[in-house]
């Protein structure tokens, strides 16, 4: 009687869950109509000051356009083409974002397979263009795509990674949600905004230097706090943490793979459902800028709750008016896990 039960339950979430998935495949397909009709996501322009000519940097999205605006202070005028509430994995350029960059002196974008569109664009630039791009990621020691999420969960272990890994290029790129991959990000923008103009070198040095004692206070903070946790599993809606968990001593266990609106399988939330029960897993972590059914629906199953997570991939309209931004939004993460892992 009680394996009958056990059964019927299954099945009853089988078909509950299936009814999830169509939402958050559809979750992701509301981008390009409203996105990509701004290329300024923040406000896009740092202060000038006075007769300083000011140098046009594109970024490609949010982490990087608040480095570049931090850094490069007064003598930036920082554009970003993912406009705020927009999923980046979903968004693509248009002809205008190709038009902002082709005059800018600066083009940032991150690599690592983030930017499945970048090669196109890049080659689609004005040939006249004086543009200097840059990938941010190089010097991040990368994940592989197909890397083991799940290697206590029998079975489950490779496949749902497998499955994702060929739309990043067989990594994960989702680096700037580490505090430690960060430095590397600020870094690059640093030298990067040098190369594109050498004659404000100091201002970029002192600039990028104050940014990194607040990212390295971060990333000290993230590893005493984080390893008095006695937990160490995170389970995410979305893959994004993988060096997040590298970086800190964690596990991440996902429910959709690399990219947000992934299809799981219903086998896969109920292995994921058993492993929160059997590793004494609180909460189900979930972003803002995609569906949470799923996760909500594994966190009733296996009679846990759920709190935000935040990839760090943007900014929510209403987080730009409260005057959020990467670093608030990297402490806030810091304060739900430790939440999360007590």
């Amino acid at each position: 009687m009680k394996d009958s039960k056990i059964t019927l339950r299954k099945a009853a979430l089988c078909l509950f869950l299936s009814a999830m998935m169509l939402l958050a495949s559809a979750c992701g397909n509301n981008s390009n109509d409203t996105g990509s009709s701004t290329n300024n996501s923040t406000g896009g322009t740092a202060a000038g000051n006075g007769d300083n000519e000011q140098i046009s940097v594109v970024t490609s999205f949010y982490p990087l356009y608040y480095l570049a605006s931090e850094i490069g202070g007064d003598h930036v005028k920082a554009v970003n083409l993912v406009a705020s509430g927009i999923e980046p994995h979903d968004w693509t350029p248009k002809s205008r974002d190709l038009d902002t960059a082709s005059k800018a002196q600066l083009f940032l974008y991150h690599g690592a397979g983030l930017e499945g569109w970048v090669d196109g664009f890049l080659k689609g630039l004005s040939k006249d263009s004086k543009v200097i791009t840059k990938e941010m990621s190089n010097g991040i020691t990368l994940i592989e795509g197909s890397e083991d999420e799940h290697e206590d969960e029998g079975e489950h272990e490779d496949e749902h990674a497998d499955e994702e890994a060929p739309e990043h290029g067989g990594v994960d790129p989702h680096t700037w949600v580490s505090p430690k991959s960060a430095l590397k990000l600020a870094e690059n923008v640093k030298n990067s905004l040098i190369e594109a103009d050498a004659a404000n070198q100091a201002d970029y040095e002192k600039n990028y230097a104050a940014l990194k004692t607040k990212i390295e206070s971060i990333d000290a903070d993230y590893t005493a706090k984080l390893a008095q946790t006695t937990n160490k599993d995170i389970v995410t809606s979305h893959q994004a943490f993988g060096y997040l968990a590298r970086d800190y001593g964690l596990k991440q266990v996902s429910i959709m793979g690399l990219s947000p609106d992934a299809e799981p399988r219903a086998q896969d939330l109920l292995e994921i459902s058993k492993f929160v029960k059997a590793n004494g897993v609180k909460y189900i972590f979930f972003e803002e800028l995609v569906s949470d059914q799923l996760a909500k629906t594994l966190a009733n199953e296996a009679d846990v709750e759920t709190m935000v997570l935040n990839p760090l991939e943007g900014l929510t309209p209403d987080q730009e008016k409260d005057g959020e931004t990467y670093l608030t939004l990297m402490e806030r993460n810091l304060q739900n896990l430790v939440q999360a892992l007590q």
